[in-house]
């Protein structure tokens, strides 16, 4: 299947396509495209949108893209990907960047990654690694085994 969004992605719209690819859609293609652009040529691709308004899927409730995706594939009862998505809410929505306190550190991943990288599919991949860490820590962290000072400076 191919998903569509917005160009030039940070946070939210680099976690979306690493939980398509991981647990969603494993042979799905990511297309980033012009804002404007993205709900036309979805229909003409055939393809999902996503946060983008108006998209198939887009923030809604208070919840990011990314916690939409988890509760409309079932995916919030892994413990570790819920914790994920806490963390990707705080750095995607401004008023909650205090809530989470690794989420100041992925928003400044991800806008430096704007800065670093043009090539948006470039991005994509070395973000993945981003988010596999993370989400490789969540599962340490809700497991008990994460390392006592990344414990400490989540309490």
């Amino acid at each position: 299947m191919k998903w569509i969004t917005r160009a030039r992605p940070n946070t939210d719209r680099i976690a979306c396509p690493w939980l398509i690819s991981k647990f969603i859609d494993p042979g799905g293609e990511i297309l980033y495209v012009p804002a404007n652009q993205v709900l036309e040529l979805a229909s003409g691709l055939d393809a999902i949108s996503f946060d983008v308004p108006g998209a198939r899927y887009t923030g809604r409730g208070g919840k990011c893209t990314f916690e939409v995706l988890m509760e409309d594939y079932q995916l919030d009862n892994d413990a570790a990907l819920t914790r994920l998505a806490r963390i990707v809410h705080a750095a995607d929505h401004s008023d909650d960047l205090g809530t989470e306190p690794a989420g100041p550190g992925l928003l400044a991943i991800g806008i430096g990654g704007l800065d670093v990288e043009y090539d948006d599919q470039i991005l994509l991949e070395r973000g993945g690694f981003v988010y596999d860490a993370l989400y490789a820590w969540c599962q340490r962290e809700v497991a008990g085994t994460a390392e006592p000072a990344l414990s400490a400076a989540t309490a």
